[in-house]
């Protein structure tokens, strides 16, 4: 189906475009979001008409996102998630939630414009796009962590699960050495010779 593009559509093309897309992608998604119309000779002369109005609305949404973006961009949300000891999470973050931690701290973004191709399943800092208009992108920091101390130290660079690891071999290490020290193991000769 050919169509003609409204906004800029990422590996399609930009305002104007005549591009040929697949029916149901036009069908299900372009049309329905009004990012597209048809390419019948009636709706090129109306985009004609109404290109400036297009164009002015397109500035504006894009205005607006860049406003949301850099009130955004770099910030670093914390969520608490319980997790194995290994780091991998008792379930997975998904865009929705990285969405409703950005919203709970003030910022407008919807489910759909986190790029989040795969969920997170693991503790630590992850940098997830957040798309909010077709130019505009901004970096979000997800520090996932099991406590608010434990996203502290995270924030801070600690790998904290290398560090748990180390703690633990430490403490196994000094238990077997005093264990050796007080004698444990060994059979006292309680004075009997055969």
């Amino acid at each position: 189906m050919k169509v003609v593009l409204l906004e800029r559509v990422e590996n399609l093309g930009a305002i104007g475009d005549v591009v040929t897309v697949k029916d149901g992608f036009a069908r299900n998604f372009l049309l329905p979001r009004d990012k597209a119309r048809r390419a019948t000779s009636a709706n090129l002369k109306a985009f004609e008409v109404e290109r400036a109005a297009i164009e002015a609305r397109n500035e504006k949404n894009k205005a607006d996102a860049q406003k949301v973006a850099d009130k955004i961009d770099g910030q670093t949300y914390v969520m608490i998630r319980q997790a194995g000891e290994t780091g991998q999470l008792y379930g997975s973050v998904a865009g929705r939630d990285v969405a409703e931690a950005i919203q709970a701290e003030g910022g407008k973004v919807e489910r759909s414009q986190v790029v989040l191709n795969v969920a997170i399943k693991t503790l630590g800092v992850h940098e997830v796009p957040v798309r909010l208009h077709a130019e505009v992108t901004a970096k979000v920091k997800i520090n996932i962590a099991r406590s608010a101390e434990e996203a502290e130290r995270q924030a801070k660079g600690e790998d904290v699960i290398a560090a748990q690891f180390s703690e633990e071999r430490a403490a196994a290490e000094e238990a077997a050495a005093d264990m050796l020290a007080g004698g444990a193991g060994q059979q006292e000769n309680l004075g009997e010779e055969a």
